[in-house]
């Protein structure tokens, strides 16, 4: 895509040179270093944002609290109103925000257009949730009292995002947390603030109304430093973040120490079945788009495979014939399914997993080079290993998969489990034994377990995350909204006499 068309489609989002990357109630000043997106398709810059500095911070953690003393004032189904215009102005930009996605991260179109349709969802489902924010009425065990849960607004949260769902985690979060009554203060990636800057400039055009002012909020930074600031920072009870295992653990060591909570959506190691009685073509088709599309750039990627030893060759023969005829090149273009890794350190990181497999005794079957191009294009790679070889329980954050056999069920289950993460995992199989037994508290021990579909592609309906490093929380539907509330459980006595719980009898001579 030309400099001339990359552009016109920031000037039509809105998105100025040397574009502030600080929001609270309108931009701000930003007073940090500027900070430089890069096509990675390309290896060119897009654009230029300046970033928060520590004043520039406060001055936004300050007007969130501030805005949560109104917001949390307001009826759950008029917040709900406010997110369903808000998911209205995402449809009428889709296509303009979808692309970006496409260009500042690689995502192939169609994966741009789907995260902005991810955040359309999640408005429509946090509306409607809006109505839903139940509490529980409880038996009392003493007469004339009533006995209820309800549930509060928490307070402002702070959501980290990672570069690879740059638009789509923050709707998550933020959609749920503004109808609960919180306002967000928003930290995306450093690779991606360009998306962040349009979500941004979306809402201020949408939404900006006095009322809301402090509500949807955006810092921008240059590293993780801002990340910990928001960690140490009691204004803001509730953390959520995305990103890798090494960087949760700091984040919940630092929340803990202030007795705050967090939401933790980190590594995945995944890992799908393929039984003898499963039908080959379509684990082929989902093996494909688990292990290559994002290329290998989600946390749900497909890492690891494991094939039954009666259809293993016959797999693997298909998976190599197929993983040589991806079209790769340009995201943006229609026919493309492996766009760019995201940066030249991204590629470094794959080619060193690469080297470590053969030095480990691991085979390349197909891929495992750079592609000799502008951008930081690599080949989707295959290798064949043993289950015990260390860098298969590592997470390479690049389109490798690792392909090894099994004999019976329970020795691909406890492979399956013997990784460190527990976010997604799958079986193929057409034995209903075999599904309920990778169902049983016995089979996967991940918090996603899908049968006969693959590992990634996870619908906002159901509750997101996942189990071990991968940090327990959970995100998107269910009863996911509870963690951005604080439970209230109340009694009222309606009678004239106090009787006491348990029996316990307090009488005064």
């Amino acid at each position: 895509m030309s400099d001339a068309l990359s552009t016109e489609l920031l000037n039509r989002l809105g998105i100025a040179a040397d574009q502030s990357g600080v929001y609270c109630g309108g931009w701000q000043a930003a007073h940090g270093p500027p900070l430089v997106s890069t096509n990675p398709a390309t290896g060119q810059p897009l654009g230029r944002v300046l970033t928060a500095s520590r004043e520039d911070y406060d001055r936004v953690a300050e007007q969130s609290g501030r805005a949560f003393v109104r917001w949390r004032e307001m009826p759950p189904p008029a917040r709900g109103e406010v997110v369903r215009r808000l998911g209205e102005a995402l449809r009428r930009h889709k296509q303009d925000l979808g692309l970006l996605v496409t260009l500042e991260v690689g995502k192939i179109r169609s994966e741009g257009l789907g995260e902005v349709q991810e955040m359309i969802d999640m408005c429509d489902f946090a509306t409607g949730l809006s109505r839903q924010l139940h509490g529980l009425t409880i038996a009392s065990e003493r007469p004339r009292h009533r006995m209820f849960e309800q549930w509060h607004p928490l307070g402002p949260v702070g959501v980290i995002t990672a570069f690879n769902f740059p638009v789509a985690v923050w709707a998550w979060n933020a959609a749920l947390a503004a109808v609960c009554g919180d306002p967000v203060v928003w930290k995306p990636s450093p690779l991606a603030p360009l998306c962040a800057v349009a979500v941004q400039r979306i809402i201020d055009r949408e939404l900006a109304e006095d009322a809301l002012q402090g509500v949807f909020n955006l810092c921008l930074s240059h590293d993780a430093e801002l990340g910990r600031w928001m960690a140490a920072d009691r204004r803001l009870p509730l953390i959520s973040a995305t990103g890798s295992c090494a960087m949760g653990r700091s984040v919940a060591a630092t929340v803990a120490a202030r007795l705050g909570r967090v939401l933790l959506e980190l590594g995945g190691n995944n890992a799908v079945v393929v039984t003898q009685s499963a039908d080959l073509d379509l684990a082929l088709r989902a093996v494909l788009f688990a292990a290559v599309g994002t290329a290998g750039q989600r946390c749900t990627t497909l890492r690891r495979l494991l094939l039954h030893e009666s259809v293993a060759e016959t797999m693997i023969e298909r998976l190599v014939a197929a993983y040589g005829s991806i079209p790769s090149g340009e995201p943006w273009r229609d026919d493309v399914l492996l766009g760019p890794l995201i940066s030249q350190q991204a590629v470094e990181r794959m080619l060193a997993a690469v080297d470590a497999i053969r030095v480990q005794g691991g085979q390349i079957l197909a891929g495992g080079q750079r592609l000799e191009r502008p951008g930081y294009f690599v080949q989707p790679t295959l290798a064949r290993v043993r289950p015990d070889l260390p860098i298969v329980a590592e997470e390479t954050f690049a389109p490798i998969l690792y392909v090894m056999t099994y004999r019976d069920l329970d020795e691909a289950i406890a492979i399956q489990n013997g990784v460190d993460q527990g976010l997604s995992s799958a079986i193929f199989t057409d034995r209903v034994r075999e599904a309920e037994q990778f169902l049983s508290p016995a089979g996967s021990d991940c918090g996603i377990a899908n049968v006969n579909i693959g590992t990634s592609g996870a619908e906002i309906g159901g509750a997101f995350g996942g189990e071990k490093d991968t940090g327990g929380g959970r995100e998107a539907g269910s009863d996911a909204w509870k963690a951005y509330m604080r439970r209230q459980t109340c009694t009222v006595n309606y009678g004239h006499s106090l009787p006491l719980a348990q029996g316990v009898r307090f009488e005064i001579p």
